[in-house]
C-alpha cells in the first residue's frame, strides 16, 4: 500500500472510531439517530452546519471551477454570508416549531404546518430529487481522491464502490452522532490543508498572490472578470440569490437545526459563520495556481487541479494527508444527506401509507440507506459533470420549497396548502421542463437583453412559483390552513 493510501485508510478508521464512540450509551431510536436528542450545543451545531457545507464541493469543486472558469466561480465566496445572515432570523423560527412538534424531517414541517400529508408527500419527493445530485457530489469527489491519493492504482469506478460501502456503513452505525464528531476532525483538516495550501503553492510557484494573478492575465486575457453574456453579471447575481435563499432549505440542513437545545445556538453562529467564508478565498488561490503548473485539464478533469499540483509538489505522504482532509469534507455531509434521505422516505412516504410506529421506521430508514447510495453511484459512475453544477442543480429543485416554508412560519399559515403545494408544483415543473429540454432564455426569446436572457433558470423557477402561488391564494381567499397542531407529524 503506497504511503498515500495508508494516511488515508489512518484517517478513515479515525472517523470510524469516532462514530463508533460517539453513539456509545445511546439506544439509535429514530430521536437519537435522526436529531441527536436536540441536546447540541452551540459548537456542536456549528461544526454539523460547516460540515454540510464545506464539502467536497468546496475542496475539489471550488478549486476546479477556479482553474475551469475565472471569476464565475467568486459566486461561491458570496452567497454563504448572506445566507447567515437570513438564518439569523430564520433557524430560531424552525426550532420553535421543531420543538413543540417533535419532527424528525424537513417534510414533518410541512406536514405539521400545513395540516396536509399530501403536503408532506410532494415535498419528501421534492427533497430526495434535490438530494440526489448533492449525494452524488460527494461520491464522485469520494471517487476521485481515493483513486488520485492511489496514483491510479485504484480506479475511480472501483473508489465510488468502495467509497460508498464505507458511507453506508458509517451511517447505518452513528446516525447524526458521528456526523457531529466527525466534523470536528473535518474542520481541523480542512482548515489546516486549504488554508496552507492557498498561502503556499502560490508562494512556491509564483512568487505571491500578486505575481500569480498577473501571470493568469498574460496567460489569459479577462480570465478574471466576468463574461459579457452566458456566466455575466446577472447570471452571478442571481446565482448568488438563489443559493443564500435556498441555502437552508436543504432537508439536511433541517436535521442540524433539529439537534440544537436552543436557539440561541442559531444566532451565535450567525456571528461567525461568516468568517468561515474567508477560507474559500484558499480553495480559490489553489485553483488558480494550479492553472499555471497542471495547465490543459479540461471537462470534469478540472475537478483534478487540486489533487493534480498536491501530487507534483510533495511527497505521497503528504499527499495522503491532504486526500484525508478531502475524504472527511465528503464524509460528513454525504452521512446526513444518506441519513435524510432515508428518513424522508421512511417517515413521510412509507409510514405516511402504510402507518407504523418510530422503532419500526428507524429501522425502514436504516434499510433504505444501500438502496439510496446505489441509486446515487448509478448516476456517480455516468454523469460527466463537474462537482459545482451538480450542486447548482440540486438548488434548483430545494429553493422552490422557500415560499410555503417562509409563509407557513406564522402561528397561522399565511397562505393554505392548495397555494403553497400548486407554488411548488409550478416552480419545480419548470425546472425540471427547462433542465430535461435543454432550453435556455437565450434560445426561447434570443432578441431579449442578456442581463434577461442569463438569469439563473432556479431564479425563473422561483418567480413562476411565487406568481403560481399568490394567483391561486387570491382565488382560494378564505380558504387557509387552520392551526397546524391539529395533525401531527408521526405516520
Amino acid at each position: 500500500m503506497s504511503p498515500a493510501l495508508l494516511v488515508l485508510a489512518l484517517f478513515l478508521l479515525a472517523a470510524f472510531a469516532l462514530g463508533l464512540l460517539a453513539r456509545r450509551g445511546r439506544d439509535m431510536n429514530l430521536e437519537q439517530w435522526t436529531v441527536g436528542g436536540r441536546g447540541f450545543g452551540t459548537i456542536f451545531v456549528f461544526l454539523l452546519m460547516a460540515g454540510e457545507i464545506y464539502t467536497t464541493f468546496t475542496f475539489l469543486g471550488g478549486s476546479g471551477w477556479a482553474y475551469g472558469r475565472g471569476a464565475p466561480a467568486f459566486y461561491i465566496l458570496c452567497y454563504g454570508a448572506i445566507a447567515y445572515t437570513i438564518s439569523y432570523f430564520l433557524l430560531p423560527l424552525i426550532w420553535r416549531h421543531a420543538v413543540r412538534e417533535k419532527l424528525h424531517s424537513q417534510a414533518d414541517f410541512f406536514v405539521v404546518r400545513y395540516r396536509s400529508r399530501g403536503m408532506g408527500l410532494v415535498v419528501s419527493l421534492v427533497s430526495v430529487v434535490a438530494l440526489v445530485p448533492y449525494l452524488v457530489l460527494q461520491l464522485k469527489g469520494l471517487g476521485i481522491i481515493v483513486s488520485e491519493t492511489s496514483y491510479g492504482v485504484i480506479s475511480i469506478p472501483v473508489a465510488v464502490w468502495l467509497s460508498t460501502a464505507v458511507l453506508v456503513v458509517y451511517v447505518v452505525v452513528s446516525g447524526v452522532h458521528g456526523s457531529a464528531w466527525t466534523a470536528t476532525l473535518k474542520d481541523i483538516m480542512i482548515l489546516g490543508v486549504v488554508v496552507g495550501l492557498g498561502i503556499y503553492l502560490p508562494l512556491h510557484y509564483q512568487g505571491g498572490y500578486r505575481a500569480m494573478f498577473e501571470a493568469i492575465e498574460r496567460a489569459k486575457p479577462g480570465f478574471l472578470t466576468l463574461p459579457a453574456q452566458g456566466m455575466s453579471t446577472s447570471w452571478f447575481v442571481s446565482t448568488v440569490l438563489l443559493s443564500a435563499l435556498g441555502f437552508y432549505t436543504w432537508p439536511h440542513s433541517f436535521g442540524s437545526v433539529y439537534t440544537a437545545k436552543n436557539e440561541q445556538v442559531f444566532r451565535r453562529n450567525a456571528v461567525f459563520m461568516p468568517l468561515y467564508q474567508l477560507v474559500l478565498l484558499f480553495v480559490f488561490f489553489i485553483g488558480f495556481s494550479a492553472l499555471l503548473v497542471v495547465p490543459g485539464l479540461k471537462g470534469a478533469d478540472v475537478d483534478l487541479s487540486l489533487l493534480e499540483i498536491s501530487k507534483r509538489t510533495f511527497a505521497p505522504g503528504m499527499v495522503g494527508l491532504i486526500g484525508a482532509a478531502g475524504l472527511l469534507t465528503a464524509l460528513v455531509p454525504g452521512s446526513m444527506i444518506l441519513m435524510t434521505a432515508a428518513t424522508i422516505l421512511a417517515k413521510n412516504v412509507w409510514a405516511a401509507l402504510v402507518p407504523t410506529d418510530d422503532r419500526r421506521t428507524v429501522l425502514i430508514a436504516r434499510g433504505l440507506v444501500p438502496v439510496i447510495a446505489l441509486v446515487a453511484v448509478g448516476f456517480a459512475l455516468t454523469s460527466g459533470e463537474t462537482l459545482v453544477p451538480l450542486l447548482l442543480m440540486g438548488y434548483n429543485f430545494v429553493t422552490q420549497l422557500l415560499p410555503a416554508l417562509v409563509l407557513a412560519l406564522p402561528d397561522r399559515p399565511v397562505v393554505g396548502r392548495g397555494a403553497a403545494l400548486a407554488g411548488i408544483v409550478a416552480g419545480e415543473a419548470t425546472v425540471a421542463w427547462i433542465s430535461l429540454s435543454g432550453i435556455t432564455l437565450a434560445k426561447v426569446f434570443p432578441s431579449w437583453p442578456h442581463a434577461i436572457t442569463d438569469l439563473n433558470i432556479g431564479i425563473v423557477a422561483l418567480i413562476v412559483n411565487v406568481l403560481v402561488l399568490t394567483v391561486v391564494a387570491m382565488l382560494t381567499r378564505g380558504a387557509k390552513a387552520r392551526p397546524a397542531a391539529a395533525v401531527p407529524a408521526r405516520g
